[in-house]
């Protein structure tokens, strides 16, 4: 057994070095740039007709990934696209490599979780400070990178940190659309030696590694992020 999982752990830490981090992170990159300019085009307070186109439809997209499974848009990205004939644009179809597919999947599925968060960040700021920014002339973009962006971020580090996580543990759907990662990994080393148990429960632990490692440093940004709120609020007093 022991030399199963000796032959096993460094082929399932190498798919997770290649594919599960990195797709993790540059998903949760993107889904981040996203969930921002989601969240503030929904509390926006400017009038206009494309206002309002904006909001409605930054509103039907958190609402749209947000009610349908992740497996399911995998499978609509990956397997469905090439399907969607478009005479003169995409006249095969919209064909993805399987990396290309997964990014833009998690990464719209993250920025639809973490637009909510943020979001709710921003509008947790008491409005007084709106106002009392926007009494001495100071524009909206101003006082959204300068006084209300870093306030809520104390509030928005623990859910987005969490959302991470699980970003990192929903990469193994991304089996299912043929990449290799570690769960793909896990599988075909099962295949082979006929130890499913064995398998699964070795990828359910360096999972569990890599999620422990995610939150001490969550935690350290925790109190990064404390200790900033906590020097703003002693400037103020």
């Amino acid at each position: 057994m022991w030399k199963i999982v000796a032959d096993a752990v460094p082929q399932m830490a190498a798919a997770g070095i290649k594919y599960t981090i990195p797709i993790a992170l540059v998903s949760f990159a993107i889904g981040l740039i996203i969930a921002l300019i989601t969240a503030l085009t929904r509390i926006s307070v400017r009038k206009g007709f494309w206002i309002t186109f904006a909001k409605g439809f930054a509103s039907f997209y958190v609402w749209l990934f947000r009610s349908t499974p992740l497996l399911v848009q995998l499978f609509i990205v990956f397997f469905g696209l090439p399907s969607l004939i478009i005479p003169g644009i995409f006249p095969h179809g919209i064909k993805l490599d399987p990396v290309i597919a997964g990014i833009i999947t998690f990464s719209l599925n993250t920025g639809a979780y973490c637009a909510e968060t943020i979001r709710a960040a921003l509008l947790s700021i008491d409005h007084g400070q709106w106002e009392a920014a926007y009494s001495v002339g100071l524009p909206r973009r101003l006082v959204l990178r300068e006084i209300i962006i870093p306030q809520a971020l104390r509030t928005a580090v623990p859910p987005l940190s969490n959302s991470f996580i699980s970003l990192v543990k929903d990469t193994s759907l991304a089996a299912s659309i043929t990449i290799v990662e570690m769960f793909q990994v896990s599988q075909q080393i099962a295949a082979e030696n006929y130890q499913p148990l064995l398998m699964y429960s070795l990828v359910a632990l360096l999972y569990a590694v890599v999620c422990t490692v995610l939150t001490w440093g969550q935690r350290y940004l925790e109190k990064v992020t404390s200790r900033y709120t906590s020097n703003v609020q002693t400037t103020q007093l």
